[in-house]
């Protein structure tokens, strides 16, 4: 079983990484991270095989613009909407959650997917260029 993979789209943080990387990250999923609508939907592109998309609402991140390019292309990729306000929604997510609390977006993703930490080193063989 292959590592699922995230598109986080969220404005660029303040800190050198965000707390969500860093969760999900450690929680063993695939991060890929996008600043911008053009970079979430260029990311979305390059890499067919993302299992899901974290959109964190923001001036600078379109939830419905990502949302309604990731639908129209397939329905295979779960849309998560990240809010800091209360009742903050969009028309294209598949869940909502509040972007303050890092631990349930794990604990989202792992219930769609399974707990990547169940997967064993063993799984990957690589071989040996002699």
């Amino acid at each position: 079983m292959l590592r699922p993979t995230l598109l986080v789209a969220e404005p660029e943080p303040e800190q050198a990484l965000s707390v969500r990387k860093l969760v999900l990250e450690t929680g063993k999923f695939n991060v890929l991270t996008a600043h911008s609508n053009r970079e979430a939907l260029d990311i979305f592109h390059l890499f067919p095989n993302i299992s899901a998309a974290v959109l964190v609402g923001d001036s600078n991140i379109d939830c419905a613009e990502i949302g309604k390019h990731i639908k129209s292309a397939t329905n295979k990729v779960h849309i998560i909407y990240l809010h800091a306000s209360i009742g903050g929604r969009c028309a294209y997510a598949d869940h909502d959650l509040s972007s303050h609390e890092p631990e349930g977006l794990l604990e989202l993703v792992r219930s769609l997917f399974g707990d990547p930490r169940s997967i064993g080193d063993d799984t990957l063989t690589i071989k040996n260029a002699s």
